[in-house]
């Protein structure tokens, strides 16, 4: 089912002032070009969160030194608890944003390259499959997801927890048996275990595991205590909670770079901070928010336009926007296990913003990605982007039931 796009008023900010009589009263006395405020980007939130019939939602927006957490709805159904700073979510697909950060910075001290083959950092007796005219997997390439692999393995064994499978040693035995239909590089499919073998290569090329390497790299540094592979109970106890069964909290380990993270708002302002590059945050590696290919280049581009039409794909990271325009941004999308999450960045302008949401039983009835992005836009006080050209439901119905299943947990 399409969810409608919510056309934008002709007038230049606080575009979500459309969902209430009441908030567009307050719209049309904002003066013209004046960036959104906090308190009103807080009532937006809430206009998202009901539009999009959601269990819980939490908000977090970076602007330069200005800090925003948001709380909506409910940590469970029927709990009476809003979420707030310290309630652990699920970052889905976001984990990849990490796993490219990892690269930029192992590349930058010399212990990788981007074109780094894969079978560099194969196990004994495993070989990489190639491309047409003998073309190999880079890191690059499975950091772009430009790699020829597939989205899964598949058949993911019915009773494993979200994120669980495939562990390491099932991945390799895999891909050995994958065919290639196109060069490596030339052609985008959004694939979760391209960046799994990545996040396995990386663990190779420093001689730690992939949680060592995270931990130590980049979640100690910024201080990111509630961000983990391995909850506690603690932690598992401060999980929310979507309408219906997801299984457990546990140690996934297992798809580490490609979705396994669990984090906090808390934890996510000082990543933010960290991306957009705010005084007295840690250093981020310059190519780890660079621009490596251009979907305009590529034979196809498929699985990366959820939040919008892509004009520059990076290392996890997909551009959308005219980059020569304020308008453009860095954006990541997620899903699975219940939750929802997004996470966009206007570096010109140094705001950000977090969202993790957990799914209801109701249908959503706007595109979440591309009311973030307007909410991103308010807030940075530029253009909105234009919607994609064939929106597509972001938040899902969950199931009455969880059934067994014979695929993989959808990941984006």
């Amino acid at each position: 089912m399409e969810i409608p796009v919510i056309a934008p008023p002709t007038f230049p900010v606080s575009r979500f002032f459309l969902f209430t009589a009441p908030l567009l009263a307050m719209a049309t006395a904002l003066p013209a070009q004046q960036p959104l405020s906090l308190a009103d980007a807080a009532t937006l939130g809430q206009a998202i969160y009901d539009q999009s019939a959601l269990t819980g939602m939490v908000l977090v927006v970076v602007r330069n030194n200005e800090v925003m957490i948001k709380g909506y709805g409910e940590t469970a159904p029927g709990s009476a608890h809003t979420p707030d700073a310290n309630s652990e979510v699920r970052l889905c697909s976001l984990s990849k944003v990490f796993a490219g950060d990892l690269l930029a910075r192992l590349s930058a001290a010399g212990t990788v390259s981007l074109t780094d083959p894969l079978q560099r950092f194969a196990p004994p007796k495993i070989n990489v499959p190639q491309g047409p005219g003998r073309t190999p997997i880079t890191l690059e390439d499975l950091a772009t997801h430009t790699s020829g692999l597939p989205r899964e393995v598949l058949p993911s064994p019915a009773k494993a927890p979200h994120f669980t499978f495939p562990g390491h040693a099932a991945r390799w035995a895999w891909l050995p048996k994958q065919k290639l239909a196109k060069p490596p590089g030339s052609t985008a499919l959004y694939s979760n275990v391209g960046f799994d073998l990545l996040g396995d290569s990386l663990a190779t090329a420093s001689g730690k595991s992939y949680a060592q390497l995270l931990h130590e790299t980049i979640l100690q540094p910024l201080d990111m205590w509630n961000t983990t592979l391995v909850p506690s109970k603690d932690q598992c106890a401060r999980l929310l909670q979507a309408s219906g069964d997801q299984g457990p909290c546990t140690d996934t380990q297992a798809s580490g770079a490609s979705s396994g993270i669990y984090s906090t708002a808390t934890d996510m302002t000082k990543l933010l901070k960290y991306l957009l590059h705010i005084p007295g945050t840690a250093a981020q590696p310059d190519a780890a928010l660079s621009i490596y290919l251009n979907p305009a280049q590529l034979k196809s581009v498929q699985g990366l336009s959820h939040a919008g039409d892509p004009t520059g794909i990076g290392l996890a990271w997909v551009q959308l926007g005219d980059p020569a325009t304020l308008s453009v941004i860095m954006q990541k999308t997620g899903g699975g296990a219940g939750f929802t999450t997004y996470i966009a960045l206007s570096p010109s302008r140094k705001t950000g913003i977090f969202l993790a949401a957990t799914w209801g039983k109701g249908d959503a009835t706007i595109d979440f990605f591309h009311e973030a992005n307007n909410l991103l836009a308010d807030l940075a006080n530029v253009p909105p982007l234009p919607p994609k050209i064939r929106a597509a439901p972001a938040v899902k119905k969950h199931p009455k039931r969880r059934p067994a299943r014979t695929t993989a947990p959808s990941r984006n």
